[in-house]
């Protein structure tokens, strides 16, 4: 094994149960109490192509996935092809026998065992779970009874097909690696669903989503989960009614969130725009996926970072913030939720694919979040845009007695249309005033995390912290890792004191756009970049070499 962390890879072509087949594996590692990371790994077709699941194990917290893998197993030839430099030193490779080319390893009769039930093509990934099963040593009968649990529909046939499977293999395989139990179970849960369950911990009453890889899990998550919270989930026909209709919930008091990817997320832009004027608390997820146009729309990318941080037109205050894990996911929403109401503003969580799709066992206080609530009108004559001391005017929903004007055109205090100069310059003023207030909000938060007291300095941010502190596991590096959590404003007041440090990054960008955002904002030159820009996160092993390299 890597260290002291197992990973499995089960590969095929989409249909054949690859990305399920990855699911029940982690289950099996969770029920032994153990930490788990998974990686779904996806062509974008419905089917054909390759899939594949990578689902790493340990005993302590992990953070990354592993494509050095001990043990894999082939349902088709094309995933033999591609696996065939990832099996670790001492792994085993399991390949479908059915199949026709040269294979190294140990044939198993995937596909004509399968051939004699129903469905055959289907079943292929019930395979992948029993010939893990029969490599750890899970003892048959708690294999039958995962089975059961995870493929309910045909279970008796499944059970027959994984158990023939089991017996094939186990005098060959049984129990060739045995793993350690770890200390508690705990659940496992993707990026997406964190965000969408620290967004409901906040208040979250309805979510606006047009289908869009990597963010399109979060629609089908609030969607299942609607009855469950009093939730409202719409589809609309677009992105543009996306965030229109999500800016109109605002006006009614609704806390609204919305959620998309780049090419979505640039469709929306105007109406961003006007729930800065409008002063609008929309929170917009935004997942990054390979750019530019439709990219690579199933892969992962941090290129969309300059893109959220000047998104829309004109100068109003745009809250950003980038969570590192899912459990960070969970509780950066939660926050996110609660500033946007609080400053009456847009905002955007940003993250990517890695962290939306990938899963992880999570510990979670669900009571560690804040109930987002606005300041509220007291009475007396409503002004909606009244000039307050930190420019954050007080709000009232209908029904009222009073007039409440929300408006998209420059205005006075109390919604109503202006080409007046010195009104158009007092609301700007007003507006500014709230970008004063929350950075002085935000230096009583904790705005940047910090992974170690001592060593070289590591910055990075999003998704990429994770890959970068496996790394470090792995390579038994010590290096202090530094990651903002917020964007914009950008924690200036936290991280100017390492100006003249000597400073190493690590993102997804070609361009570095996380590098410049650095020195523009603090003065903190990178004196080495390690960038990816394939569309494949960091693998932990690679990512040591080139951090040991640059140090």
């Amino acid at each position: 094994m890597v260290n002291d962390v197992f990973t499995f890879i089960v590969g095929g072509k989409a249909g054949e149960g690859a990305k399920k087949t990855g699911s029940v594996a982690s289950q099996i590692f969770i029920n032994k109490g153990l930490h788990v990371f998974q990686l779904l790994d996806y062509m974008s077709l419905i089917r054909g192509g390759h899939n594949f699941s990578v689902v790493s194990t340990s005993n302590r917290w992990i953070s990354s996935h592993y494509m050095k893998a001990d043990l894999i197993v082939n349902l088709d030839k094309r995933s033999y092809d591609t696996h065939i430099n990832h099996l670790a030193e001492g792994g085993i490779m399991v390949y479908n026998s059915d199949l026709e080319g040269n294979m190294e390893g140990i044939g198993v009769p995937l596909t004509s065992e399968a051939k004699k039930y129903p469905n055959p093509r289907l079943m292929l990934g019930v395979g992948g779970v029993a010939i893990l099963a029969a490599a750890i040593g899970f003892a048959k009968e708690d294999m039958i009874s995962i089975i059961g649990r995870e493929y309910r529909s045909g279970k008796e046939d499944n059970i027959s097909y994984a158990t023939k499977i089991y017996n094939i293999v186990y005098p060959e395989i049984g129990n060739k690696f045995q793993l350690e139990e770890g200390d508690k179970l705990r659940p496992k849960i993707s990026g997406n669903q964190a965000i969408s369950l620290g967004a409901i911990a906040a208040g979250l009453d309805v979510y606006y989503g047009y289908p869009m890889t990597p963010a399109s899990s979060i629609l089908h998550f609030m969607a299942a989960q609607s009855d469950n919270f009093g939730l409202t989930v719409v589809h609309p026909e677009n992105e543009i009614a996306v965030i229109n209709m999500a800016i109109g919930s605002t006006f009614a008091g609704a806390k609204a969130m919305v959620g998309s990817s780049g090419g979505g997320f640039a469709l929306m832009e105007e109406g961003f725009s006007l729930a800065g004027m409008a002063e609008a608390p929309v929170l917009c997820a935004l997942s990054m996926r390979s750019g530019p146009a439709t990219g690579v729309p199933t892969y992962t990318e941090q290129g969309d970072l300059n893109f959220a941080l000047h998104a829309g037109h004109g100068e109003f205050l745009r809250i950003v913030a980038s969570p590192s894990t899912m459990e960070e996911a969970y509780y950066l929403t939660a926050e996110m939720l609660e500033l946007v109401w609080k400053f009456q503003t847009p905002g955007i969580l940003l993250t990517e694919k890695h962290l939306s799709e990938s899963e992880m066992t999570v510990d979670i206080n669900v009571e560690k979040t804040n109930w987002a609530d606005p300041k509220m009108h007291s009475g007396g004559e409503y002004k909606r845009y009244l000039d307050t001391k930190d420019g954050i005017s007080p709000l009232l929903f209908p029904p009222s007695k009073e007039v409440i004007k929300w408006t998209s055109y420059e205005h006075n205090e109390l919604g109503i249309t202006t080409e007046n100069a010195k009104l158009i310059n007092i609301m700007h003023d007003k507006r500014e005033k709230k970008n004063k207030a929350i950075v002085e909000h935000l230096k009583t938060k904790n705005t940047v995390n910090i992974y170690s007291d001592k060593g070289p300095l590591i910055f990075t941010y999003g998704s990429t912290t994770m890959s970068v502190l496996e790394a470090l596991k792995f390579g038994d590096i010590e290096a202090k890792v530094i990651q903002p959590r917020f964007l914009s404003p950008f924690p200036v007041w936290a991280l100017e004191k390492y100006k003249n440090e000597s400073v190493v990054t690590v993102e997804l960008s070609k361009a570095g756009q996380f590098s410049t955002l650095l020195k523009e904002k603090t003065g903190i030159i990178t004196k080495s970049l390690i960038n990816r820009y394939d569309g494949r996160p960091f693998d932990p092993i690679d990512l040591s070499d080139k951090i040991k390299e640059v140090l």
